[in-house]
């Protein structure tokens, strides 16, 4: 029964019964709850006003005694708050948790990590429980206290519908508070110059952070009252080599790219050669997506928004890199539908940002291929003008210069030289993460951002309208008012505009970000898989530097890095590698996907190795809780393939958040 469907579009107040809300075997007590739909994100207390929350848009909320209960429109997840919970320690707040909501649970704990106390916390502890692949949920609880009593957060969910409304589950889980608690705000403060003895503060973060995640190599430019005031490089670009990081090695900064691509529709916006509110059609009439109805609401500044509701569909790019060009990257569109409507939700796409690219070039350049076109584009229009020099999207070239090499964790945690092959697939959809750059010049792009257009001798590269239209709220991410843009991410958590964007490919991370308000900017570039747990913080540490803020970057990071390690530990306990011999002999040689491609399977020595074509990777075997055999890729990214079978054959089942891809034997 679907609650959210009897409920009238104005917030109501309901009484229900139990039975409703859990199944037989999951209700706590007999007694009623009330049930509260809106339209709008509302903020409420729990029934003993002691914890503030705030209820997403669309969302059921009902409460009983000492537990309120969350449930998205799709109804497969519920989200529990337990409160008023005295307990000695968060292990027993937790247990008491669960025997209020579900008396019968009894899931093996994967890993218990603390986290740090934040947001008018005093203690928060995190549990993570087993699941098994073919169950494709998510089971977590985090438990808080304040004084003597105890709050514990259950997370009982899809794992689809945990991605699809994932900013709004981080509305949700940032919003629960002790009441009466006010966040830290920089709000009506002057930021402190970025002077010699600031820098040398951030730069002793970047090395010590380095040190505490095993970051082999970075690099960092700062820019303050429209200056350049600091770039340089830490570390080494290749484990085991002595050549330095310094400002001009250049790394792949991946989704760093698509704030420029969309500068790029800037400077056509300017020449009115396209409109922010025009079709898409109109301007490429071969731009398709699932189905004509959908196709025809996309405008331009759709392109790049993360607020079509096309789920993130990463894996056919990543495993069918191999015949892909742009053209074919534009077509794969027509393959994918929304799963929530247009500005509902921040669901990410890669290739909507690609599309964004080469329509941008098409329109430059015509005549030309569609990603001849964009990379001439990109070069003549922004990185000439803003001397970007060795900014390029030529794999080819960057490599023969000084550049950073990737790193990963190995199967055992130990950080090793990550293989390239993977991250060749970004090259056919280049305008949503392909470029190569520097430190030196990316703080160039970052300074034209904070110039709001203008070239550092005056000249006017692109309009501050146009400039500006990108950071205009297209679709909320989170609490805090924080919001997507055109490839522009405006992060409100300490009351002033932070604009900023990650790149995360496989061994690359890095984050740009400006203050708009203050003329402070900066970049970080990483070669390192374990290099996003050092963006947030740094983020964080530039705003306690400029603002004399509460000092939380440094436990940020050794607490990211302790719970980082203890996962992992956990996890290996349960592979076996090499992959068990018993299992490998029950697999099949050939699989094949329509929609992504081939798996030969084949030994080399005691390893068995898993080859995609365009890229290979041993795996490790694992025994799953219900009994299913996996085998997982321990090489590059950790994807699962889950045995099975299916019309008297052998299949391989991998799946992302909210797709499953089935590989069946072939001869």
């Amino acid at each position: 029964m679907n609650i959210r469907t009897q409920l009238p579009a104005l917030t109501g107040v309901f009484i229900l019964p139990l039975a409703v809300l859990f199944t037989p075997q999951e209700t706590p007590r007999s007694s009623t709850l009330q049930v509260v739909s809106s339209d709008m994100d509302m903020q409420t207390s729990t029934p003993d006003g002691a914890v503030t929350v705030t209820v997403p848009a669309g969302w059921s909320m009902s409460s009983a005694q000492s537990l309120m209960l969350l449930q998205p429109p799709e109804m497969d997840s519920r989200f529990v708050l337990a409160f008023d919970i005295g307990a000695v320690d968060a292990q027993s707040a937790v247990n008491s948790a669960w025997a209020v909501y579900r008396p019968d649970f009894k899931r093996p704990l994967q890993v218990a990590t603390p986290r740090p106390a934040r947001n008018g916390w005093e203690e928060v502890q995190a549990f993570i429980y087993e699941t098994s692949p073919n169950e494709h949920v998510v089971i977590e609880a985090l438990a808080r206290r304040v004084g003597t009593r105890w709050v514990v957060a259950i997370t009982d969910a899809s794992a689809s519908t945990m991605e699809k409304r994932d900013a709004q589950i981080r509305l949700y889980g940032n919003s629960v508070r002790p009441k009466g608690y006010a966040r830290e705000s920089f709000a009506g403060r002057k930021a402190a110059a970025l002077d010699s003895e600031r820098i040398a503060e951030l730069r002793h973060f970047v090395e010590s952070s380095m040190q505490v995640l095993g970051i082999p190599g970075a690099s960092m430019a700062l820019i303050d009252g429209g200056k350049v005031v600091f770039e340089g490089g830490f570390g080494v670009r290749e484990l085991g080599k002595p050549d330095r990081v310094d400002a001009d090695t250049l790394f792949l900064a991946a989704s760093n790219t698509k704030a420029m691509t969309t500068l790029l529709l800037a400077l056509l916006a300017d020449e009115q050669r396209l409109m922010w509110d025009q079709p898409v059609k109109e301007i490429y009439p071969k731009f398709k997506l699932g189905d004509e109805s959908t196709t025809s609401q996309v405008l331009v500044k759709h392109l790049v928004c993360a607020c079509t509701g096309l789920p993130r569909q990463d894996m056919e790019w990543i495993f069918e890199s191999g015949n892909a060009t742009p053209l074919s990257s534009l077509e794969l569109l027509g393959t994918m539908q929304p799963t929530s409507r247009f500005g509902e939700l921040y669901q990410y796409s890669n290739l909507m940002a690609a599309a964004a690219g080469y329509i941008g070039g098409y329109l430059d350049n015509p005549e030309a291929e569609l990603g001849a076109a964009y990379d001439e584009a990109m070069q003549k229009r922004i990185f000439d003008p803003l001397g970007m020099k060795s900014t390029t999207f030529n794999f080819e070239q960057a490599q023969k210069r000084n550049h950073a090499r990737p790193h990963s964790e190995d199967v055992d945690g130990k950080t090793v030289v990550s293989n390239m092959a993977l991250n060749y697939a970004i090259i056919p959809h280049r305008p949503a993460g392909g470029v190569w750059t520097s430190a030196h010049d990316l703080i160039r792009y970052a300074q034209l951002e904070l110039n709001r257009g203008k070239l550092p001798n005056g000249k006017v590269l692109v309009s501050e309208e146009n400039l500006l239209a990108r950071r205009q709220p297209m679709v909320p991410t989170g609490a805090n008012n924080n919001t997507y843009g055109m490839g522009l991410m405006t992060i409100n958590n300490f009351g002033i505009p932070v604009v900023h964007h990650g790149g995360s490919l496989l061994g690359y991370k890095s984050d740009f970000i400006f203050l708009p308000d203050h003329g402070i900017g900066a970049v970080l570039l990483t070669n390192a898989q374990n290099g996003d747990m050092l963006l947030q913080p740094f983020s964080r540490r530039l705003l306690e530097v400029v603002f004399d803020g509460e000092p939380r970057a440094v436990e940020n990071v050794q607490s990211q890095a302790a719970n980082a390690k203890a996962s992992h530990a956990k996890l290996r306990e349960r592979l076996v590698v090499p992959a068990d011999p018993q299992q490998v002999a029950k697999l099949a040689a050939h699989y094949s996907s329509s929609s992504l491609g081939e798996i030969n399977v084949r030994q080399e020595g005691t390893t068995t190795v898993f080859d995609f074509g365009e890229w290979r990777s041993a795996v490790a075997s694992r025994k799953n809780d219900d009994g299913s055999i996996s085998f997982i890729a321990v090489e590059a990214v950790r994807y699962e393939f889950v045995v099975g079978a299916q019309g008297g054959k052998r299949i391989l089942v991998l799946r992302d958040a909210q797709h499953e891809y089935v590989f069946t034997e072939t001869s």
